[in-house]
């Protein structure tokens, strides 16, 4: 008998870890795939913060697949990703999460690459019940219908609540070594993690996707008001993860290291923003998001800079200004006291 292949959708979480394992365990030859839209940045975040030390610094789809012992595919889709994000045709979930249009993205682009490679079928770690705009009963034929996977989308884990797919039918996989999870509890998954010897995985469950947080996706919100322009790029992504974001005024944002490892990683974006770095005392490290217009502008920034420093706030510090052209002054200013800092500055 031919051995069939199957495409997993790997996010590096325990469903799709558990999805895999239990295609695996049937004979079906198994490898995954990963879409890299630029928001599921967990590792590169812990690998930035100190205070995140003690969290691994990987990239959670690769150690998944390292540890089932499968081959994994990368896809970069940080372009066609864009068009999902701002023109989602089912809408978004709570915060700018285009989640059910990111499934049927995803699953899509996974159809294609099976298509292209002579795979038979695709798996993914969903769950009925378990997530509240993408992993309903009503959303799964969803899926399955616009990605045009159809019933070549096969869901290990809560096969036995859905109808028979392709494979299920053609006896590639036996329906009854299939599960039957459901709902947002995790102890089914946890137990089988333990039938299958697997005591590690990555925490929290459902993947890292920061458009689900609803901080950071004010922060991207205000980041497209500014611009007049709902587009971003990936240095973008990345920096409304770094740092205190204020907008003291319409045309500029402070964006103020919280830590060391934060301000180590934005001087590598020095030639890119005008910055500040403490002179006279140890203090955050900022870049500017925008235009500092005249003094006045530049004073404001520097006041609210020497707050999150190491600063008195009853004498004057000193800041080196560097502007856009790579010009260079000292700016001596008197730091705002905790009071003084605006609740509206808070991005």
């Amino acid at each position: 008998m031919t051995q069939r292949k199957a495409i997993s959708l790997i996010s590096g979480g325990l469903d799709s870890m558990l999805a895999a394992k239990t295609i695996m365990a049937q004979g079906v030859h198994v490898e995954g795939i990963n879409f890299f839209t630029g928001f599921c940045v967990e590792g590169h975040t812990h690998a930035i913060r100190k205070s995140h030390a003690s969290k691994p610094k990987r990239n959670n789809a690769l150690w998944v697949a390292e540890q089932l012992g499968i081959k994994l595919h990368i896809i970069d889709i940080v372009e066609e990703y864009k068009q999902v994000l701002l023109n989602p045709k089912h809408g978004y979930g709570q915060n700018l999460n285009p989640c059910l249009d990111c499934k049927v993205f995803m699953v899509g682009k996974a159809r294609e690459w099976m298509e292209e490679n002579g795979f038979d079928f695709i798996i993914t770690g969903e769950v009925v019940g378990q997530r509240p705009k993408s992993q309903r009963m009503h959303t799964m034929p969803i899926i399955a219908r616009e990605s045009q996977a159809e019933d070549r989308l096969l869901r290990p884990l809560c096969a036995k609540h859905l109808l028979p797919t392709l494979p299920e039918r053609e006896g590639w996989v036996d329906r009854d070594q299939l599960h039957d999870f459901s709902g947002r509890s995790r102890k089914p998954q946890t137990e089988l993690a333990a039938t299958f010897g697997i005591s590690e995985w990555a925490q929290p469950a459902g993947g890292c996707c920061f458009l689900t947080n609803e901080e950071y996706s004010n922060k991207l919100v205000d980041l497209w008001q500014a611009r007049g322009s709902r587009e971003y790029e990936l240095d973008d992504i990345i920096m409304l993860k770094i740092g205190r974001h204020l907008r003291p005024r319409p045309h500029f944002k402070l964006i103020i290291s919280r830590e060391e490892g934060e301000g180590v990683f934005m001087e590598g974006y020095r030639r890119q923003f005008a910055h500040f770095i403490p002179n006279s005392y140890m203090g955050a490290y900022a870049l500017v998001d925008g235009e500092l217009r005249d003094d006045s502008d530049v004073e404001l920034a520097a006041r609210i800079i020497a707050r999150y420093g190491a600063a008195s706030s009853s004498e004057p510090v000193a800041i080196d200004y560097t502007d856009r052209s790579g010009l260079t002054r000292v700016v001596t200013v008197q730091p705002f006291t905790a009071d003084e800092i605006e609740a509206g500055w808070h991005v």
